[in-house]
């Protein structure tokens, strides 16, 4: 089962590909950022990520994508362009014809750390072991894609048939 997990962003949109070999051991396909220029308008950066992000379904052909659910404390208009890159995804990966699982941030940092609250650098550190990394990937929205892709590949229930990626517990 190969997952992508996406942490989106409109000026860095983190990806991670993961293998599940079994129900413990993952294996690091691809991961990076999709960058967009702060000066481009913003129908432009959401076609960027949007186009990057159909590129990189065809080169890894994924099964499903496994997305972080919009969080936001008080910044609202960072809630709203974080929505529209987070609405890019979903939009390719519906296009794709692939499964989508989404999950809340605290969802992540325990599926990955055992702690709800667990800090970046934990979170980096704990992907860089558990896929047997040399680094911690960087910058933190790719350790935190990669991290979404694990939260799923632990979380996910039926493998068998290898298309059901929406049962999440």
């Amino acid at each position: 089962m190969i997952i992508m997990g996406v942490d989106p962003g409109t000026a860095i949109t983190g990806y991670g590909v993961v293998r599940r070999e079994s129900s413990t051991r993952f294996t690091a396909l691809g991961f990076g950022a999709i960058t967009t220029a702060p000066d481009q308008r913003m129908e432009q950066r959401l076609a960027a990520i949007y186009a990057e992000m159909q590129h990189l379904i065809t080169e890894f052909q994924p099964d499903c994508i496994a997305v972080e659910q919009l969080f936001f404390n008080t910044n609202v208009t960072t809630a709203i362009t974080v929505g529209q890159a987070r609405g890019v995804v979903l939009l390719a990966a519906a296009h794709s014809n692939l499964a989508i699982a989404e999950y809340t941030p605290l969802q992540v940092k325990q599926a990955v750390t055992g702690q709800g609250r667990a800090s970046n650098e934990q979170i980096g550190y704990m992907v860089r072991v558990l896929l047997g990394l040399k680094d911690v990937p960087r910058p933190d929205d790719v350790a935190d894609a990669l991290a979404i892709s694990l939260c799923h590949g632990y979380n996910c229930r039926k493998w068998s048939d290898g298309h059901d990626c929406n049962a999440a517990w």
